[in-house]
C-alpha cells in the first residue's frame, strides 16, 4: 500500500516543480544569447564573445537594478567603437560609442590591466553604475566594481565614466588613436551626458579582453568556464 501511495505521489508531482533546481544546460544558453545577438543584429557590430561573456554575468548577476547592460570592448583598438549600450528588454542597441582606457594599459589597444591604486590602468569585468555627481572632469558615474581583486577597488582609484576632451575622435586623426584616462572608461564629450543619464542607477557594465587570467579568477564568470 505504502509503494502505491509513493508511485501516485511521484506521478502527480507537476514537470514544472521536478525541474525547478535544475540548471539551464549550457547548449541552451548558448543557444539562446546567439539568438538574441542575431536579433538584435549585432553581427558585425559587437564582438560576440564579448557579448556572449556579458550576457552570461547578466543573467547570473541578481542585483541589478535595470534592464540595461553595457559591454566595454578592449580586444578592439581605440580607433574603433568599443562601448555598447544595450536594452535588454527591447532587444536594442541604445549606443555604440568610441572610449578611451587607462594610460598605462597600453597604446592604442589596452593590453594590461590592474586593479592597484596608482597603476592608472583600466580593470576588467563586472561592475554596477550607480549615482552621478559633478567633478572635476564634469558630469561623473561612479562605478562599484563586483569581482574580488579584480575590480573591487574601482570606487577607492575613483574609476567613474566620464567625458574628456581626448576622447573626442577628432583626437584620432591628430595622433592616430584616442588619448588615454588614469583608468576611467572615458566617453567622447558629445554622447557622455545621455549615455550616462542611460545607464546610471544600478546597471551593469562589463569591460571586456581576450583575457584567460581574468577568466580564471573571476567569480562570476569561473564556474561557466570550467563547463566549456
Amino acid at each position: 500500500m505504502h509503494k502505491v501511495f509513493l508511485y501516485l505521489f511521484l506521478l502527480f508531482i507537476p514537470a514544472s516543480f521536478s525541474s525547478m533546481s535544475r540548471p539551464e544546460p549550457r547548449t541552451s544558453v548558448t543557444s539562446s544569447c546567439r539568438q538574441l545577438y542575431v536579433e538584435m543584429e549585432l553581427d558585425g557590430v559587437v564582438n560576440y564573445a564579448a557579448f556572449e561573456q556579458a550576457v552570461a554575468g547578466y543573467n547570473k548577476i541578481t542585483q541589478k537594478d535595470k534592464e540595461i547592460l553595457t559591454l566595454v570592448d578592449f580586444s578592439k583598438p581605440s580607433t574603433e567603437e568599443r562601448f555598447y549600450v544595450f536594452d535588454m528588454r527591447h532587444k536594442k542597441l541604445l549606443f555604440s560609442s568610441l572610449v578611451s582606457h587607462g594610460k598605462n594599459s597600453g597604446g592604442n589597444y589596452a593590453t594590461s590591466f590592474s586593479n592597484e591604486n596608482g597603476s592608472l590602468k583600466s580593470s576588467l569585468g563586472f561592475f554596477l553604475t550607480e549615482n552621478t555627481y559633478q567633478g572635476k572632469n564634469g558630469y561623473s558615474l561612479v562605478l562599484n566594481g563586483l569581482e574580488k581583486g579584480i575590480n573591487d577597488r574601482a570606487k577607492e582609484r575613483a574609476i567613474v565614466i566620464h567625458g574628456a576632451a581626448y576622447s573626442n575622435p577628432s583626437v584620432i586623426a591628430s595622433s592616430g588613436r584616442l588619448g588615454r584616462s588614469f583608468g576611467c572608461p572615458a566617453l567622447p564629450q558629445s554622447v557622455s551626458k545621455p549615455i550616462i543619464n542611460t545607464i546610471k542607477g544600478g546597471s551593469l557594465l562589463f569591460i571586456y579582453a581576450n583575457n584567460k587570467n581574468y577568466l580564471s579568477y573571476s567569480p562570476i564568470l569561473s564556474e561557466r568556464v570550467a563547463t566549456m
